[in-house]
């Protein structure tokens, strides 16, 4: 029997040589080919039931398994490595939708935009030196996720607006700190900035940060001033987060962040106003003005002054008043009399429109009816003297 199984293998084999060496090359190749490729398929499928059985004898997820990042990555066609964030895909609207929106400020963007402006004369006063100041963005954020993205060490000034009877934060970074205190020390140029790590701020380092920030707040007060009268006076110098907690985590706070640059040196000073700090002025904020001058102009109050005082109206001089019925004003007709129940010296009205001025008697000058005043003008609200005030003002403001 075994002889004769033999003998039957071997014609197959014969067989199978045969018709191999009767077919094309090429045909041979590809037939190869995807013979190996089955084999390699058949491998896998083995390999994917021994892990199955391999998890079912150990009881560990029955009926799944669990797939590698790498045969994620192959059904999904892409790899993480390849996504990139920019900032119009999906990914990144995801990833910021938890980020604060809140309404716009147009007023706030220019006082702001003001305070970038005092802010590097002051510097320049200050340090005796070369600043330039830039506005780095304004953002709105949730209070506790920016205090937990403070890049430390750093100086934490919490100071209190007096006016608007809340609070707010100025954060001056290292590199700030280091450059500016080597500025004023006379550090050499063009070195490299020197951070100490591992220890705290020294009592004269902590000092110079102090003054620093009372300049800064200072033209913040000025930038401010057009909008709203404030004081803003620092309360506590802290370099722990946890100390300078101003506000519950999850409320919203306007951040402003400046760039302060010194030559080959410089730093960000970061400014933190909680919405509820601003809630006083949030009328005028949300208001929008053309140009960059805003609140008063005495120049368009001269001129307005100027073209009132020089105004034409038209006023009334009213005889009688009286109410008739309307069933006798619909019987009137050519050559009836109306009776008025006043005498030949009664006082005349005079009206603006609706709003009485004075009283005064009917008269003659020539050959026109005229009215002498009997009664003294009613007093307006704003006088002509005011009006003289404001235009001499002026006229002293434009002179040489």
């Amino acid at each position: 029997m075994a002889g004769n199984e033999q003998m039957d293998q071997d014609a197959i084999a014969a067989q199978w040589e045969a018709s191999l060496d009767s077919e094309d090359p090429a045909e041979a190749a590809k037939a190869a080919a995807e013979n190996e490729l089955s084999e390699t398929m058949a491998l896998q499928w083995a390999a994917m039931v021994e892990d199955g059985s391999r998890d079912l004898g150990t009881g560990k997820n029955s009926g799944e398994r669990v797939l590698s990042q790498e045969e994620i990555d192959n059904l999904l066609g892409f790899t993480v490595g390849d996504v990139t964030l920019d900032d119009h895909s999906g990914i990144r609207a995801i990833i910021d939708s938890a980020m604060v929106s809140y309404e716009r400020l147009p007023m706030l963007e220019i006082v702001f935009d003001r305070l970038v402006r005092l802010l590097t004369t002051s510097l320049r006063n200050f340090t005796s030196d070369n600043v330039e100041v830039s506005l780095d963005r304004i953002t709105s954020v949730r209070f506790g996720d920016y205090m937990n993205s403070i890049p430390l060490p750093a100086v934490l000034s919490v100071f209190k607006a007096e006016e608007w009877e809340n609070f707010g934060m100025a954060t001056v970074d290292s590199n700030l700190i280091y450059s500016m205190i080597d500025v004023l020390l006379g550090g050499r140029r063009g070195t490299s900035q020197l951070r100490i790590e591992g220890r705290p701020y020294t009592t004269i380092e902590t000092e110079l940060v102090k003054r620093l920030v009372e300049v800064v707040l200072a033209d913040a007060e000025q930038a401010f001033r057009p909008l709203s009268p404030v004081t803003f006076t620092i309360d506590r110098l802290e370099t722990n987060p946890r100390f300078a907690a101003i506000s519950r985590p999850a409320n919203a706070a306007i951040l402003v962040r400046l760039r302060i640059d010194m030559e080959d040196r410089g730093g960000n000073i970061e400014l933190l106003l909680p919405y509820a700090t601003i809630e006083p002025i949030r009328g005028v904020l949300l208001q929008m003005f053309m140009g960059e001058k805003f609140g008063r102009d005495p120049i368009w109050e001269g001129h307005f002054a100027t073209e009132i005082v020089q105004a034409e109206i038209a006023v009334d001089a009213v005889l009688y008043e009286a109410d008739i019925p309307l069933k006798q004003l619909m019987r009137l007709k050519v050559g009836d009399t109306l009776p008025l129940d006043m005498r030949a010296d009664a006082n005349v009205t005079v009206r603006c429109g609706d709003v009485t001025l004075t009283e005064g008697r009917m008269g003659r000058v020539g050959d026109r009816v005229a009215i002498r005043v009997t009664k003294p003008l009613r007093k307006p609200s704003t006088t002509l003297a005011m009006f003289e005030k404001v235009d001499e003002q002026n006229k002293m403001m434009e002179a040489p």
